[in-house]
């Protein structure tokens, strides 16, 4: 392709993402199709000869999309925002254009200074303490953009590791690995599991602290565990706080976390605010900051709440030479004589660097900070809009608090009308939502994520829900009719709906197989990975079909006993199996 070709194709693609984006409502939010769709559209092997760009953008359109989940869509509702404007678009279109590596200084000087410079304005921004700000009077900190939140997590993670090693090492010639089982790090159950990884990766026992009726961290349980590892001989070393959970958007105390850390020298705090710390751009919000100045390390993406596209994940230390002794690696070919320059290679895992910055400093300065606010202010106030049109329904409960975009809901019965509500709303392309386990209680989540959002999108949404929810639970009534009373049976939990819903007769419906496949977050696992994991295997994964091995290799063998009995009797089909394909895990 030449530049007349490029600059042609180029007005093209920039005309299609604006009528993409403009006319985003006419297309469903998620498709229903099942996988290994695309492999049948494309073939086997790259092309030999090379193909007009027309047709690649022909073949994307029909093609591509199809399959496409659209995270800018109004009615998409799922996981956390997924930060996106167009003067981001425009900064990455440049970074990629432009095409610098920016591990060092001398590698891009301007990628280097313009990354010091936006990460510095972002911590001011959010009212981060002053030790996080790199041009404050004093300060030995400053921030770096990494590729996700779990990457600063883990960045986090392996700089404490360091430390902490280096304290358990003194002088002596021991190898680092000698200390690494008496290493513990604390989280959460709330905690995302980024943190779980991390530890994974890094060789670290995790203590899984509980949390609150309100999804914080107990800090009195933190404060046992420490303790009693310390009484047993181990080192407390790293622990996670988090603001803005992924089940329930809650709160850590990080003041109270704080304090508990102080008590033991080798222990670093990290606060994940991955969604939740843009926030603190808002006056209002810093009540939930209070307490960062006990932080080590803390980290937020602008990619999910600040309207800058992925990749971009924001972390600011309060030393930045803990970072440079851990990760700091030094060949001849990556020196260069200009000393005073930052060499960002050192501040995390990867040596090669995007231009990251380029697309944050688009963004703030088209919005500014004001226009900022505006923005999340208004995700806020739908989100307690659709909070006040839950509450008002006597079948539906809100099971968080709401703070910010997030509200997590669920009908008053069981997880399987839950489960189902989720599997029809998602099924139907109309919207999209993803389910959780909030303090114990399987909940669907409903995230603001539209950067244009108002409140006839959440209006609407609820009227689709409702509709859902209105089927499903003439279903479940007539199943517990069905059912012959009992003592046991005749009392009505509080759970359970108030009363009949009235609407058309009612409809017994089963899911065939096929739909259900389209259910992507239904999965089977064995018993022993159920026993091993079972705190976390409800947390974006419904519903679960748990199976026996031994059992089904029982009910195997049964089977095929059956079928030798009945073809002996000249049967052709086996006994109580019909021919309809019914998933029951599904039902």
């Amino acid at each position: 392709m030449d530049v007349e070709e490029f600059r042609k194709y180029g007005k093209e693609v920039i005309d299609y993402i604006c009528q993409y984006s403009t006319n985003i409502e006419e297309r469903d939010v998620a498709p229903t199709l099942d996988p290994g769709y695309l492999k049948k559209l494309l073939p086997a092997d790259a092309p030999q000869s090379p193909e007009p760009f027309k047709d690649v953008l022909e073949d994307f359109e029909q093609k591509i999309m199809p399959g496409v989940v659209h995270w800018n869509h109004p009615k998409f509702f799922a996981y956390f925002p997924s930060g996106n404007s167009f003067p981001s678009v425009l900064g990455d279109m440049l970074s990629s254009a432009i095409g610098s590596i920016g591990f060092s200084w001398a590698s891009c000087p301007a990628a280097a200074e313009l990354e010091t410079i936006v990460m510095n304005w972002y911590a001011k921004a959010l009212g981060l303490p002053k030790a996080f700000v790199s041009d404050a009077p004093g300060s030995t900190g400053g921030g770096a953009l990494q590729g996700s939140a779990s990457e600063c997590v883990l960045v986090s993670l392996i700089t404490a590791r360091a430390r902490a090693i280096s304290e358990l090492k003194g002088q002596t010639s021991v190898h680092d690995s000698v200390f690494l089982p008496s290493l513990i790090a604390y989280a959460s159950r709330e905690a995302h599991s980024s943190v779980e990884k991390a530890t994974k990766m890094a060789l670290v026992k995790l203590r899984i602290i509980d949390a609150d009726e309100h999804g914080r961290m107990r800090v009195d349980l933190l404060r046992q565990a420490i303790q009693n590892d310390v009484n047993a001989g181990l080192t407390p070393f790293f622990v996670v706080a988090t603001v803005g959970t992924t089940g329930g958007c809650a709160f850590d105390d990080i003041t109270e976390i704080g304090k508990v850390c102080r008590q033991v020298s080798s222990i670093w705090l990290h606060v994940d605010g991955a969604y939740a710390g843009n926030s603190f751009i808002l006056p209002e919000m810093r009540v939930f900051s209070a307490g960062l100045e006990y932080a080590d390390s803390f980290n937020t993406n602008p990619n999910k709440l600040l309207l800058t596209n992925f990749d971009a994940s924001a972390l600011w230390v309060r030393d930045v030479m803990n970072l440079k002794s851990a990760l700091n690696v030094n060949p001849l070919y990556l020196r260069h004589e200009h000393l005073t320059g930052v060499d960002y290679r050192h501040y995390g895992i990867p040596l090669s660097r995007r231009f990251r910055a380029l697309k944050l400093w688009f963004v703030f300065r088209t919005y500014g900070i004001r226009g900022l606010q505006e923005y999340i202010r208004n995700h806020m106030a739908l989100a307690k809009k659709f909070e006040m049109l839950v509450r008002k329904d006597e079948r539906f409960e809100v099971r968080n608090d709401v703070h910010l975009g997030l509200v997590c809901f669920r009908m008053r019965t069981g997880d399987e009308p839950n489960h189902m509500l989720l599997a029809q709303i998602n099924h139907s392309g109309k919207m999209h939502m993803t389910p959780a386990k909030f303090n114990g209680r399987y909940v669907i989540r409903f995230c603001v994520t539209y950067e244009h959002a108002t409140e006839k999108d959440i209006l609407e949404a609820w009227t689709q829900i409702k509709c859902f929810a209105e089927e499903i639970l003439r279903d479940h009534q007539l199943e517990s009719s069905s059912v012959p009373t009992t003592p046991e049976g005749s009392e009505r939990t509080s759970s359970e709906p108030l009363a009949p819903v009235a609407g058309k007769p009612p409809i017994k419906k089963r899911l065939t197989r096929t739909k259900s496949l389209r259910f992507s977050f239904t999965r089977s696992i064995s018993r022993e990975q159920y026993q091993s994991q079972s705190e976390h295997l409800m947390d974006g994964c419904t519903p679960i079909l748990v199976v026996d091995p031994k059992t089904l290799q029982e009910n195997f063998q049964k089977a095929a006993d059956d079928n030798d009995r009945n073809n002996s009797n000249g049967n052709v089909k086996l006994k109580d199996i019909s021919d309809v394909d019914t998933d029951e895990a599904s039902n």
